[in-house]
């Protein structure tokens, strides 16, 4: 169990927990409240921290703050959080309908001092100058001569920063027997200090009370009554300070008001993101084997780092994604060997590598799970694969194959995900030891603009402007984060069979913003733990200008997913700005260039996918046929053939070309080529072609395809594969349009129609679609009149059919203005022919919600423009015959 709230029940208390800002907080007087504190001082089970909530409290511990939920999460002691601050006494009186003192730590001491001085307690004070300690011990000796001093400690930030030294600090309060320590380093450092280190200092009671050591030594004025009374306190002690407190009071304050109306109740909060992650994690148990845990009595781990074998449970197990790594993946082998030693350990390598100096280089490794992908799937679809054989354990360590792992970085990631965390991120350094700033902030478009206007610069503005954290606290102590940089990160089976495969939409950056926020949302915590430390080189993949324009685009796309409209059209404005401002580089150029062309983004690094079923050692080819209907191609049916030579050369594939009425040198270039076979039609007519092919054809899936269009091998494969499984009956693989050469107008119309979901969700519109016999069933033979792909389409419901995301075809729509319109005309009559209604509707719904910014919107109003050219001319052309094609591609 974590860190608890005290159960305090005094007799005759009128006490009530309330929630002010996302955090729970006792209302009590002020007699309860010392009762609550040192009554039973000594016969303490668990020490307890007491702490004073006001609106910098609210801003470091409540919804929405760096630290929230830290101090639930600490093991070995309770928590008593008191009312303070104007501010909070307001919102509890609305919530109960009674007004609650205000119990500040400066107005609690004396009666707490009052107290462990009658029972005989030492009293021990932390924090504060040498200076502020030699007076105190003045004021005390004379107004309390019988409080038992046990000490003074002042240590320096630095040294309460490092953990070592303040254990050091924590062994001389033990060694001092104090009972009662005043905690006084200020928010959120004294709170994060006594979670850390309380319980070592032997203390029964420490008290976070701020600047309270400078109060009691009247170092500082206390506001006077009046001040006090109107909740002015603040402005008096900025007044006083101003330097030191105006960011607390004029930035951290307004953004911690709104968060306490916004987050406050009676009671607790009803259902805590641990009680969100149990219930995640009982589903998944029952839908995951990976979610039933270890099995006792597992072997231990190996003294001399060896790695566990896929068929024993593991305490982790270490997916590492490689390309061209076979330099880098040394080292990090070895720093793995090192953990294997304390921890169960099984490392799993996906290479995505086009050699296979890789895999050569971890045959040195034999027990290392290492293969080849077949393809480069990007960083997340490379976890996946390597997920897909990791078997079982306890939790999966995604790592950057340029890494290295420090000592005990495992194990002290592993003890914070078996504290509770779904997910866990280390201290990441640099090749030369320095901190890499890698925790992040949920992307948003007020912290887009944010990053574009500064930058790195002022690194403590506001969390909403800010995507990174600079903060140097941050980076000291474990707490949640929203995410961080996905170079390594443990992830709990439980989570991980939850939050289902990473988005490899993403190839990379951003993957794993969208992976953590699917935890989040699902209820588990992202932690990070400062113990565990990881190197990273942050060289392995390359930084290329397309990787910059690609991390670029991928913030665009992750907003346009998980943001409204018009945030995310905020939020790609300030990317823009950015690079804009940022415009005097080559670099920054060349990404603002493709930020502002979004037809060129799939020319950017994207996933290159084996065929299904192929494993790159002479797998065998799916058996199938492809069909091409050609009539006068002769400038377009090499190119198209060259693609299906590895179909042919594997002899499970037939390959007919079904010229009809052809005057030109087609079929002769078709005869060349070796296993083709070739119909030579008399009559013109796609639909007298296509059934010609059907007649003689012999093998199954058959594919249908355009005479001008590239099916890349992969893709062929991956359509036969699927369709040869018999879970659908008919498909189609992805596709690109070719818009180089095309007219400006051309362009913004098929930039528009890939936007809009109807046209990417048919089998039409590819120039190439697939079907089983079974489906083929269906259709029986090609009609007169309509387009055989619209057809198709219609008679295979959503479920029937599979669109599959593999290396797409190459589509080359018409050249011209004048072209595309005359394509329209027989695509917008093919509805009418064919008996079908079409669905302008739900086009017209899809490319409305296509517009997410001016450029989209005029791109948008040209596909409307032409559609309804296209609409017309088709309506008044019904019942004509002939088979218009676009001729401008084919030049």
């Amino acid at each position: 169990m974590g860190g608890r709230m005290a159960r305090i029940h005094p007799t005759g208390a009128r006490s009530l927990d309330v929630t002010l800002g996302g955090t729970k907080v006792t209302l009590l007087d002020s007699s309860e409240a010392v009762e609550s504190i040192l009554g039973g001082c000594l016969e303490r089970e668990l020490p307890l921290g007491v702490v004073s909530a006001n609106l910098d409290h609210v801003y470091h511990f409540g919804s929405g703050g760096r630290w929230e939920r830290t101090l639930d999460a600490v093991e070995g002691l309770e928590w008593l959080t008191l009312l303070d601050g104007a501010p909070l006494a307001s919102a509890a009186e609305r919530i109960t309908g009674q007004q609650w003192p205000r119990l500040a730590g400066s107005d609690l001491i004396g009666p707490l001092l009052d107290r462990a001085e009658a029972d005989g307690l030492r009293v021990g004070f932390l924090g504060g100058l040498p200076e502020a300690h030699q007076l105190l011990r003045g004021r005390l000796a004379e107004q309390r001569p019988a409080l038992r001093i046990a000490g003074f400690w002042g240590p320096s930030r630095g040294e309460l920063e490092d953990p070592r030294m303040s254990r050091a600090v924590a062994s001389r309060i033990a060694d001092a027997g104090t009972d009662l320590l005043v905690v006084g380093l200020g928010k959120p450092r004294q709170e994060l200090w006594i979670a850390e280190h309380g319980a070592e200092t032997g203390a029964r009671v420490l008290l976070a009370f701020g600047a309270v050591v400078d109060f009691l030594a009247e170092r500082i004025r206390r506001a006077p009554v009046w001040v006090s009374d109107h909740g002015l306190e603040w402005a008096w002690r900025l007044a006083l300070e101003p330097a030191r407190l105006s960011e607390r009071y004029l930035v951290q304050g307004p953004e911690a008001y709104l968060r306490l109306r916004r987050n406050s109740a009676p009671g607790t909060v009803a259902l805590t993101a641990a009680a969100r992650a149990a219930a995640a994690r009982d589903a998944s148990r029952a839908a995951h084997p990976a979610g039933r845990g270890l099995e006792p009595g597992s072997p231990r781990p190996r003294p001399n780092g060896g790695f566990i074998p896929v068929d024993e449970p593991a305490d982790v197990a270490a997916l590492i994604v490689a390309y061209s790594s076979a330099d880098a993946l040394g080292p990090l082998i070895d720093s793995l060997r090192g953990a294997a030693r304390s921890v169960r350990l099984r490392v799993v390598v996906a290479d995505n590598s086009p050699d296979p100096s890789t895999l050569e280089a971890l045959a040195a490794h034999p027990d290392v799970v290492a293969f080849g992908t077949g393809g480069n799937l990007g960083y997340a679809g490379g976890i996946n694969a390597a997920m897909a054989a990791a078997g079982q354990a306890e939790g999966y360590l995604v790592l950057n194959p340029d890494t290295m792992v420090l000592p005990g970085a495992v194990d002290a990631m592993l003890a914070r995900l078996r504290a509770g965390a779904g997910a866990v991120v280390p201290l990441m350094l640099t090749d030369d030891g320095e901190r890499y700033p890698s925790l992040r902030r949920e992307p948003t478009a007020a912290r887009a603009w944010g990053d574009a206007l500064f930058g790195a610069r002022f690194p403590g503005r506001p969390q909403w402007c800010a995507e990174t954290d600079f903060h140097d606290e941050s980076y000291a102590h474990a707490h949640t984060v929203d995410w961080a940089t996905g170079a390594a990160i443990l992830v709990s089976a439980d989570a991980a069979a939850a939050a289902g495969p990473w988005d490899e939409r993403y190839f990379m950056y951003s993957e794993e913003t969208d992976y953590c926020r699917t935890l989040r949302q699902l209820g588990y915590e992202v932690w990070f733990e400062p113990a565990a430390r990881v190197r990273h080189a942050g060289a392995g993949s390359g930084s290329s200008g397309e990787l910059a324009a690609l991390m670029a685009v991928n913030k665009v796309r992750y907003l346009r997913k998980h943001a409204t409209p018009a945030r995310a059209a905020l939020g790609a404005g300030g990317v823009v700005v950015r690079e804009v401002l940022r415009a005097g580089d080559a670099g920054h150029r060349r990404t603002l260039a493709t930020l502002l062309a979004p037809w060129t983004w799939g020319t950017l690094p994207h996933a290159t996918r084996p065929a299904e079923g192929a494993t790159g050692d002479g797998a065998a080819h799916p058996e199938g046929c492809v069909i091409i209907p050609a009539h006068n191609e002769e400038a377009v049916i090499g190119r198209t053939l060259g693609g299906l030579r590895p179909a042919l050369e594997s002899g499970a594939v037939e390959v007919i070309v079904a010229c009809n009425g052809c005057t030109d040198r087609t079929a002769a270039i078709a005869a060349d080529v070796p296993g083709v076979r070739v119909l030579d039609l008399v009559a013109p007519g796609k639909t007298n072609a296509l059934n010609a092919a059907d007649a003689v054809a012999t093998r199954w899936p058959r594919v249908y395809l355009d005479a001008d269009i590239e099916i890349p091998p992969a893709a062929l494969r991956s359509v036969l594969a699927e369709l040869g499984r018999g879970r659908y009956l008919a498909g189609r693989p992805d596709f690109r349009y070719d818009t180089s050469g095309c007219g400006a107008l051309v362009g913004a119309y098929y930039r528009a129609r890939v936007r809009v979901p109807p046209t990417r969700e048919a089998l039409w519109g590819a120039g190439c679609y697939a079907m089983t016999e079974a489906g083929h069933d269906r259709l029986g033979a090609f009609p007169d009149g309509a387009p055989d792909d619209f057809y198709v389409d219609t008679l295979f419901s959503a479920e029937q059919k599979v669109l599959l995301d593999c290396e797409p075809v190459v589509v080359r729509p018409p050249r011209t203005a004048g072209s595309l319109l005359s394509t329209l005309h027989r695509v917008y009559r093919a509805p009418a022919e064919s008996g079908q209604r079409a669905t302008p509707a739900r086009t017209l719904g899809g490319l409305v919600a296509s517009v997410r910014g001016p450029l989209s919107l005029v791109d948008a109003a040209v596909y409307a423009s032409f559609a309804l050219m296209g609409r017309r001319q088709s309506a008044s052309a019904r019942g004509v015959s002939r088979w218009e094609r676009d001729e401008s591609s084919r030049r």
